[in-house]
């Protein structure tokens, strides 16, 4: 049998997604354990997205196999039992042999939340970034993220040196003023590693005056993450909505 979970967590406590051997503070290692308890033999999961250390998630997805056929509704109530407070499965399905959360999950949204008021976000305080300086130019962050959207080689925005193709299609960036937050919701059929985040703190250099809009299509053409922006902190990033196509 093969089952498919949505999960959500905030990542504040947590190394990351991905189970590690030298930490048992991963969320996939806590969900696992959880399962192989139930199960009573050990269990693999497979999720969309390996989000980074302290980053949220809204939507994950994860699948699972086993000879057992169980209960949805019984297996949820159980993991949720036994998860730490900050993760929590609120679906649980059965799904085809083949289905794979990795392969199968085509696109993905993340959300990046900047609080801009002049005291802290006592209550948000784990979900956002405070960005404590002057006004932003929102038009021109607005004209920079146009020009990263589509097809491109996304090598200067990522900090693993992979071996592996870095060439990215982001759908969209939209960027949305709310009551004391900045909002940037990046849509994309996948991303390399703190991609979303160097965009972002890409962005709120240009924001800033630091930088102008074009100079991301130089971090473009060369590849050089040097060119690029600071890497935002990772507490502003949720991963917000993940699609099956």
């Amino acid at each position: 049998m093969n089952y498919k979970l949505s999960v959500v967590y905030e990542g504040t406590r947590y190394k990351g997604w991905q189970r590690q051997k030298n930490s048992e503070m991963t969320i996939q290692g806590k969900i696992e354990s959880v399962l192989s308890r139930y199960f009573g033999h050990p269990i693999e999961i497979n999720g969309a997205s390996r989000t980074d250390a302290g980053v949220h998630a809204a939507a994950q997805v994860a699948n699972f196999k086993t000879d057992r056929a169980v209960e949805a509704k019984e297996l949820m109530a159980y993991v949720n039992q036994y998860l730490p407070e900050d993760i929590g499965i609120f679906e649980i399905e059965a799904v085809p042999e083949s289905y794979h959360a990795r392969f199968h999950t085509k696109r993905k949204v993340y959300l990046y939340r900047l609080w801009t008021a002049d005291y802290p976000p006592v209550f948000q305080r784990r979900e956002v970034f405070w960005h404590r300086g002057a006004s932003l130019d929102m038009e021109a962050m607005k004209e920079g993220a146009k020009l990263l959207e589509g097809k491109h080689d996304f090598k200067g925005f990522c900090t693993d040196k992979t071996k592996k193709s870095t060439e990215r299609n982001l759908r969209e960036i939209s960027i949305a003023v709310t009551e004391n937050e900045i909002r940037f919701i990046v849509e994309g059929d996948g991303f390399l590693y703190n991609m979303v985040r160097i965009i972002v703190g890409t962005l709120l250099e240009i924001g800033e005056g630091k930088r102008t809009p074009e100079s991301v299509l130089r971090v473009l053409e060369t590849g050089d993450r040097a060119l690029a922006g600071e890497t935002a902190p990772a507490q502003g990033l949720l991963l917000y909505k993940t699609f099956d196509e």
